[in-house]
């Protein structure tokens, strides 16, 4: 039997890279997923079929992570999908980096609206419907270790993430859930590069132990052993998965 087979599985932000690795991944091992896309239906549906041509089940549902009536309605429409949800990723984000001069008011506001108070909403909707023994990872990032120009409202949300993870262990521990968060490094994703130039790129894979980009799998890996059975002595913790990059 697969691993995570009868699980069900909400993934946000996964009709693309980190995102849909890990819901391929977890597809693979037996769990029914959710694919939630903000604006990207045809991503979302090229992730779907995916996913089913190779015998997996998931189901596609848009929600915009920054409204709390959409976060409710990806619960609402996963159970009545699937009648359950036993894992949640956290992995939608928005990164905007600019110069403290430069950030405007709606940069602040995005940020914070969808990696700060999604995240937060969406555990809160798990904690209503997981039964014992579901899963929560967020997303926060290896910045948070450094001094990077321009990434100080990104950081700070993603800061904001990780103590989340950290106050709500002993809520869920009392349902035998355990939460935790991942903070990768530069990950090869249209989140990373766009916008970076070549040689840009170059210098930050020499801060790292490998002298390369993590890949999606690399973060879906560690998902994997987050979600498993062998996990559930593992909650409130930040897992830094960046090849030694702080």
């Amino acid at each position: 039997m697969q691993a995570l087979s009868g699980k069900v599985a909400i993934i946000t932000g996964s009709s693309r890279g980190i995102g849909r690795a890990v819901a391929e991944q977890l597809a693979g091992l037996g769990a029914a997923v959710v694919i939630n896309y903000s604006s990207s239906p045809e991503k979302a549906a090229e992730v779907v079929e995916g996913i089913r041509s190779k015998g997996g089940s998931a189901t596609a549902i848009q929600a915009d992570l920054s409204k709390l009536e959409d976060v409710e309605r990806l619960f609402a429409e996963t159970v009545a999908a699937f009648g359950q949800v036993d894992i949640l990723i956290n992995n939608a984000g928005l990164m905007i980096t600019k110069p403290i001069a430069e950030v405007t008011e709606a940069d602040f506001d995005k940020q914070f609206a969808v990696n700060v108070k999604g995240t937060f909403f969406a555990c809160q909707q798990a904690f209503k419907v997981m039964e014992n023994h579901g899963r929560i990872i967020n997303f926060s990032t290896s910045v948070t270790g450094q001094m990077f120009p321009a990434y100080s409202v990104y950081a700070g949300t993603k800061g904001a993430v990780e103590q989340f993870t950290r106050q709500l262990a002993k809520e869920f521990g009392s349902k035998q859930i355990t939460i935790n968060a991942i903070a990768p490094g530069p990950v090869n994703t249209e989140l990373f590069t766009v916008g970076k130039s070549e040689q840009q790129i170059e210098g930050i894979k020499q801060m790292n132990a490998f002298g390369r980009l993590g890949e999606p799998e690399d973060i879906a890996n560690v998902i994997e052993f987050l979600v498993s059975a062998q996990a559930q002595w593992v909650t409130g913790q930040t897992l830094r998965v960046n090849g030694g990059f702080i």
